[in-house]
């Protein structure tokens, strides 16, 4: 990418993914949901705070009807997981009936979607699929079915692209890895 190494707080990282590479993967999650939702209107629950550029440039290639909210949970500190999910902002629309899409930054550990999962599921929705931008098989903790996944990631700390270490970053087109 010919980028140069970038430094946040004590940490350095070097270009790992360019914003031309995330765009064609989630030009490829949207063609699906465009086939998958064709003649429905979901909704669309984006997982602040990591996924709110995930979500606005996905649903701008969304061509279907829709309903956007957002939700805000915390898990991190640092670099990693804390095993802990707190909610900061919940979900107060009716999704009885609904077809949700969770929107998520990321999944590693799996620790934020075990925790939204059953609530969720309590309240009868249609149907419930995730879709992330990111994946990371070897940091999962949970049993999950995660249909729409734009990139599969090693177990690598990244930044960038609405990705954060401990609040900067997140304003990156690319995506860095730390070194």
């Amino acid at each position: 990418m010919g980028q140069p190494l970038i430094t946040l707080h004590d940490k350095a990282f070097q270009p790992y993914l360019s914003a031309a590479e995330i765009a064609t993967a989630i030009d490829q999650v949207a063609l699906r949901l465009n086939a998958d939702y064709a003649g429905r209107q979901p909704l669309f629950v984006v997982v602040l705070t990591g996924g709110f550029m995930f979500a606005t440039d996905l649903l701008k290639r969304f061509t279907g009807n829709c309903e956007i909210v957002f939700i805000r949970v915390a898990s991190y500190e640092g670099t990693g997981s804390t095993g802990q999910v707190q909610e900061i902002m919940g979900l107060r629309e009716d999704v009885q009936g609904r077809d949700i899409i969770l929107v998520e930054d990321i999944v590693d550990t799996g620790t934020t979607l075990n925790h939204l999962l059953p609530t969720l599921q309590a309240n009868k929705p249609a149907s419930i699929e995730i879709a992330a931008m990111f994946f990371k098989p070897a940091s999962l903790r949970y049993q999950l079915d995660l249909k729409y996944i734009a990139l599969e990631i090693p177990n690598d700390f990244v930044v960038g692209y609405g990705l954060d270490y401990d609040g900067l970053g997140r304003n990156l087109p690319d995506v860095y890895v730390a070194v």
